[in-house]
């Protein structure tokens, strides 16, 4: 298993800085060792690889491969969002879209350029999605026929309340689909408990491999429903699982080689940890740690703790005409760490991510670099 101390080697001796962003994140030297090799797309060891990473993720979520299957889909993570939505919605069906930042937009965006009939339910930027509100829409529009939303939003950070909105999707009798792009492996989920129909996420994020393909948890008798629904034809999630079914790992077109056997490093990894919980506690320490630290050099934290996310945390310009994010990103950068802007229109803000190959002592180095250049 990966050390901290092998860590900020890796981070600050082979690579000019550490990442401390919502992904891509930095990623330790055996997963980076990993893309050393060639491989070919039809050949028989790579497809086995594929469909071994297909079954630990539905493993890692919780449910059965007799029940639930897992689709890899090439590009970013938004690719598999636009992959479900474009391919799962009916043209009679109509989205329900739960948003309250950017990625939640996004969604509303793609639905708009597909013309899909949909209702935002937009909650703003410091708020996270309200149950009560998703009970009074669902019992109101009963043309509703599925539900979106994005469970971690790292515009601020903010975790929306995932068991108390699917269990009322559930309830009316709706399909489920949760953006878990920067959640899922860093938090215990289970899908089956939560009804969920379709999951996506990244090989990017939690799970700690590299950027080049996004995948989707899905329910397979949904899925098998949506033959013949896909609007493009590179991003048909049917097809594509379709050929990953009867090509035994095969993917329709050119797959990220060097970023699967990566992203199977990191997965090996993540076991090696102590799975999910564990990285979990270790995530959720680094936050506690570094909204800690920065309280006491004057800078707060935008959310409150109860809907604040492990994953990256929005904090507060300090009250100082002296304050610059410019200056202290150029500063913390020079020293070997990297960190976000902010996203929100409510609030001066910036974000400092903590998932990746990132551990308590990275944290407490990072406060101290902020503490050395403090100019507020």
């Amino acid at each position: 298993m990966t050390t901290a101390s092998s860590t900020n080697q890796t981070a600050l001796g082979d690579n000019p800085y550490l990442l401390l962003t919502p992904g891509p994140l930095s990623t330790s030297k055996t997963v980076k060792e990993a893309m050393l090799r060639d491989w070919c797309t039809w050949d028989k060891d790579y497809n086995e690889l594929v469909q071994s990473i297909r079954s630990r993720l539905v493993e890692l979520a919780g449910a059965s491969t007799d029940e639930y299957t897992a689709v890899l889909m090439q590009g970013s993570g938004t690719f598999s969002v636009e992959a479900v939505i474009s391919t799962v919605m009916p043209s009679e069906g109509k989205l329900l879209i739960l948003t309250n930042g950017a990625y939640g937009n996004r969604i509303a965006e793609i639905t708009r350029l597909y013309n899909i009939e949909a209702t935002v339910l937009d909650f703003g930027e410091v708020v996270p999605v309200s149950s009560e509100a998703v009970d009074r829409i669902l019992a109101e529009d009963k043309n509703i026929t599925h539900v979106i939303f994005v469970h971690c939003e790292t515009t601020t950070g903010m975790l929306n309340p995932i068991h108390e909105i699917t269990s009322i999707a559930k309830r009316y009798g709706k399909t489920i689909m949760v953006d878990a792009m920067s959640s899922f492996g860093g938090i215990p989920l289970n899908i089956q408990e939560l009804h969920i129909d379709y999951l996506i996420s990244s090989a990017n994020k939690c799970i700690q491999g590299v950027p080049g393909f996004g995948f989707i948890l899905a329910r397979t008798n949904s899925l098998q429903m949506c033959k013949g629904q896909a609007r493009t034809v590179s991003l048909d999630l049917y097809s594509q699982w379709e050929t990953m079914e009867k090509g035994g790992g095969k993917w329709r077109y050119t797959s990220p080689t060097h970023v699967v056997r990566a992203f199977d490093q990191a997965l090996k990894e993540l076991a090696e940890e102590g799975g999910v919980e564990a990285r979990y506690a270790r995530y959720k320490n680094n936050q506690q740690l570094l909204v800690s630290g920065m309280s006491r050099l004057g800078v707060e934290a935008l959310l409150q703790p109860e809907v604040q996310s492990p994953f990256i945390t929005a904090f507060q310009f300090p009250q100082s005409e002296h304050f610059s994010f410019e200056e202290l990103y150029a500063r913390i950068k020079q020293a070997g760490y990297v960190i976000y802007p902010g996203k929100i229109s409510a609030a001066d803000t910036f974000r400092i991510g903590n998932i990746g190959e990132v551990y308590p002592e990275d944290i407490e180095n990072l406060l101290q670099v902020i503490a050395d250049n403090r100019f507020w």
